[in-house]
C-alpha cells in the first residue's frame, strides 16, 4: 500500500474520523491531536508492513488512540484525587507568586495582547475560535468560509508570533 493511497483514503475519511474521535473524547482540540497521531501511526505501520484493508485499519487505529487517551486521563484523575483525602485537598494553599514573577507575567500578557491586536481580523477570529472556544479547523473553516488548510496555516503563524513574544521576554 503506497503512502499516496493512504493519504487519499485518510483525506476522504478525515471528517468521519474527526467526528468519531470528537464523540469519543468530547474535546475538539484533543480529537484533532488524535487525528494527527492516527495519521503518523498509520504512516509508520505502512512502512513496516503492508495493510490489506486500509480503511478499517485507519479507523481502528484512531479508536485505539482515543481509548488510550481516555484510559490515561482516567488514571491520571484517579491518581491526582483518589489518593488524597478530601480535607487535605481543600487545605492546600495556592503557591506564592513572587512580585518578579507577577511583573514578568504582566509584561508577557501585555506584549501578547499587542501582538494579537496587530493581527488581521480573520487571524484574531481564528485564534479566538481555536484557542479560546476549542473549535476544530473544519468548524473554523466553515464559519469563516475558508479552507481548513488556510486555518491551519494562519494558526501556525499566530502561534509562532506568540512563541516569539514569549522567547523575547524570557
Amino acid at each position: 500500500m503506497s503512502q499516496s493511497r493512504f493519504t487519499a483514503v485518510f483525506l476522504a475519511q478525515r471528517l468521519s474520523l474527526l467526528r468519531t474521535l470528537q464523540r469519543m473524547v468530547g474535546n475538539p482540540s484533543t480529537a484533532e491531536d488524535l487525528l494527527q497521531d492516527t495519521y503518523l501511526r498509520v504512516t509508520r505501520a505502512l512502512r513496516e508492513r503492508p495493510v490489506e484493508h486500509l480503511e478499517p485499519f485507519v479507523f481502528q487505529t484512531a479508536r485505539n488512540l482515543a481509548l488510550d487517551h481516555l484510559r490515561a486521563r482516567r488514571v491520571q484523575s484517579r491518581m491526582l484525587v483518589d489518593d488524597v483525602p478530601e480535607p487535605v485537598l481543600h487545605s492546600i494553599a495556592a503557591p506564592q507568586v513572587s512580585s518578579e514573577d507577577a511583573v514578568h507575567a504582566q509584561q508577557l500578557l501585555e506584549r501578547l495582547g499587542q501582538s494579537l491586536a496587530s493581527l488581521t481580523a480573520r487571524q484574531q477570529r481564528i485564534f479566538v475560535l481555536s484557542r479560546l472556544q476549542g473549535a476544530s479547523y473544519l468548524e473554523i473553516a466553515d464559519q469563516l468560509q475558508v479552507s481548513a488548510s488556510t486555518v491551519q496555516k494562519e494558526l501556525k503563524l499566530i502561534m509562532a508570533i506568540c512563541v516569539g513574544v514569549a522567547e523575547r521576554l524570557a
